[in-house]
């Protein structure tokens, strides 16, 4: 037994009656003249189809007894040339047989393959399909064809465009025909389809977080908010922002902030973003508008004092010891433009009685003269400053004082500043009744100025 496969019908049947016809004839030939038949080996054999079991065809070599033709005296001449015909049919089915062969074409099969399985929109799909059982006889021809929403295909590939494609799952289809040119596809078993599916993602919102800075203003100031915002698949990014109170300006990842308007307290700004799918975030920060703090109250500086102990004769003389002091009284004048200075002279208690004994004297006599030692004291400092250091004479004021000598203190008071509640106990002296004395040397002595 050589092999076993599939023959069509037709060539089976035909095959079987051949064969079963020339055997017939050549056993008749045998019976009366087959002397030749031994002397030729290779007709001692024939193929013929000996068994069928539904489609299955065995294809057997049959082997003939031997024939003896020694005792034959004579040999038809029509019988061999019937023989030799005969053996040539049977060996031409048997080649006829060998060359068609047994086996039946398989069914030409597909497989689909869809890479990657899972893309975001606008993501490429690349899909393959991969032909197996295709018909290796001549002429053949492939074709593939494509189908399913974005697929464009080439052949055995093809991609699929996702621009378009909302989040969800697809199949790529793709289908093949074999055949001769013009008829791909008409026999059974010619054609095959596959599918293979992948998976559009739905786009992840982005993240932003947000600051202000700086997070607290007094009212009326801005502050600068600036957003940190990413998406996970790198989509374009809008930016808006609001505010509880006050205004905020920008869009993009930085805005300004105005506190203009606003109460005190705590504002909340909620800073927004968005991706061109309209997925969108949000966060808040806030800034804090504080009333500004009392600008420090100024208060009255102290500065040198002049003593007037030296000269008994002239007791509210200005001398030159003097002068040191009230340079200085007017250096910080000028060094100060908006500060002003005063001077609070004082008398002792002798000076005092004395003037209580003339104040009583002139009580009676109207025009008994009144030594105020303090007051003249003052205004005799005041017209140092105006006269010799050109000090405006409206930034000087003067004043006397409780204390108990003879000396005149110098005050420096600043803008804003308030001496009656800083020193006490002082009163004012009256400058159009108290005019400044000259400054003038003793008569017959050589005194300092």
């Amino acid at each position: 037994m050589l092999e076993s496969g599939r023959l069509p019908g037709d060539v089976l049947e035909s095959g079987r009656q051949t064969l079963e016809q020339a055997r017939l004839e050549l056993f008749r030939d045998c019976a009366f003249s087959v002397c030749e038949l031994h002397r030729c080996q290779l007709m001692t054999s024939a193929i013929v189809v000996s068994e069928e079991h539904g489609s299955n065809v065995t294809c057997a070599w049959l082997d003939f007894p031997e024939v003896d033709c020694e005792s034959e005296s004579e040999e038809r001449s029509m019988g061999l040339r019937n023989l030799k015909l005969m053996c040539i049919a049977l060996m031409a089915i048997g080649i006829f047989t060998v060359a068609v062969g047994c086996k039946k074409q398989p069914p030409i099969k597909l497989a689909c393959n869809a890479t990657p399985p899972s893309i975001y929109q606008g993501e490429q799909v690349n899909a393959t399909a991969t032909a197996s059982s295709v018909s290796t006889k001549k002429n053949t021809n492939v074709i593939y064809d494509w189908s399913g929403a974005g697929v464009s295909g080439n052949g055995s590939t093809a991609t699929v465009a996702t621009d378009m494609l909302n989040p969800g799952s697809y199949t790529v289809k793709a289908a093949v025909k074999e055949g001769k040119k013009g008829k791909e596809g008409l026999d059974p078993g010619q054609t095959a389809e596959c599918s293979a599916s992948f998976t559009v993602k739905e786009f992840e919102p982005p993240t932003i977080s947000c600051s202000a800075e700086p997070a607290i203003v007094n009212p009326g100031d801005t502050s600068t908010i600036t957003s940190t915002a990413t998406s996970p698949q790198n989509r374009p990014l809008t930016y808006s922002y609001s505010a509880g109170a006050g205004t905020v300006s920008g869009n993009n990842s930085k805005a300004v902030f105005s506190s203009a308007g606003a109460p005190t307290g705590q504002v909340v700004i909620t800073c927004n973003v968005a991706d061109d799918k309209n997925h969108t975030a949000n966060t808040n920060t806030s800034v804090t508008i504080v009333a500004p703090s009392p600008a420090p109250v100024p208060h009255v500086q102290a500065l040198c004092a002049v003593s007037f102990e030296r000269d008994a004769k002239r007791p509210t003389r200005v001398d030159n010891e003097a002068k040191a002091c009230l340079d200085q009284i007017a250096l910080d004048l000028k060094q100060t433009p908006d500060a002003r200075a005063v001077i609070v002279a004082d008398s002792n208690t002798k000076e005092k009685e004395i003037t209580a004994k003339q104040e009583k004297v002139a009580a009676r006599r109207k025009h008994s003269k009144v030594e105020n030692f303090d007051q003249q004291r003052a205004v005799n400092v005041k017209d140092y400053l105006v006269k010799d250091q050109g000090i405006d004479a409206s930034r000087i004021t003067v004043a006397t004082g409780p204390g108990d000598d003879k000396n005149a203190q110098s005050y420096l008071v600043p803008a804003g500043a308030n001496f009656e509640a800083d020193v006490s106990g002082t009163m004012p002296v009256n400058e159009t009744v108290v005019k400044p004395e000259e400054r003038k040397p003793l008569q017959g002595r050589h005194h300092k100025k």
